[in-house]
């Protein structure tokens, strides 16, 4: 009878024990030591943007559009909650005499804005896309970097460790900025009140 107890709890540990894993070479693994694998989550691509084989100039594309997309998503969220506390420019939007404090907030504002607000908008965002928010002068110490020899506020003075630091946390600033863009426009849909926000 002991010798069954035995049996039984040397295999019940057995269970617990660590099992060799093969090590397998993946394009994934290239990208594991990158900037944002970081915890809690670490390498984290949940749509397998980079399964099969991938190069670093695919990786940097995707680095690219997810720093463009994080620095665009925290001006929305920032521009969500200023306008929803009552912070709006001053004057008219247009020349029949439109306040942009009459134009409402989130999606109601599209519907809002008279039409030839809209096309100076997209007219403005893509002379940006196409001439300013990119490394014209080839001076870019990364993927993202957009200073071009004009801006530096102090980044030169920083060390190695810093700088990846801050890239770091822009990085997962934006992250959180795009989820939380995200949650605002669903919350607004479904309606309510959000904390901070207000009713939406």
């Amino acid at each position: 009878m002991k010798f069954v107890i035995a049996a039984t709890l040397a295999a019940s540990a057995a269970a617990f024990a660590p099992s060799k894993v093969a090590q397998t070479s993946t394009a994934l693994n290239a990208f594991e030591s990158e900037l944002g694998a970081q915890p809690p989550l670490g390498f984290f691509d949940p749509l397998g943007l980079l399964n099969g084989d991938v190069d670093q100039e695919r990786f940097d594309r995707l680095r690219y559009v997810e720093i463009k997309h994080g620095r665009i998503s925290q001006l929305a969220f920032l521009g969500q909650i200023t306008t929803r506390a009552g912070v709006y420019l001053p004057g008219d939007i247009d020349t029949a005499g439109t306040s942009f404090d009459s134009i409402p907030n989130g999606w109601a504002a599209v519907s809002a804005i008279p039409q030839a607000g809209l096309l100076q908008i997209i007219a403005f965002v893509g002379a940006l896309e196409l001439a300013v928010m990119k490394d014209v002068t080839g001076e870019g110490e990364f993927v993202g970097d957009f200073r071009n020899g004009a801006l530096d506020f102090g980044w030169d003075t920083f060390d190695e460790e810093t700088k990846l630091s801050k890239r770091a946390i822009e990085l997962n600033n934006g992250r959180a900025a795009m989820m939380g863009i995200l949650g605002l426009m669903v919350h607004e849909q479904l309606g309510g009140s959000v904390p901070i926000v207000g009713e939406l």
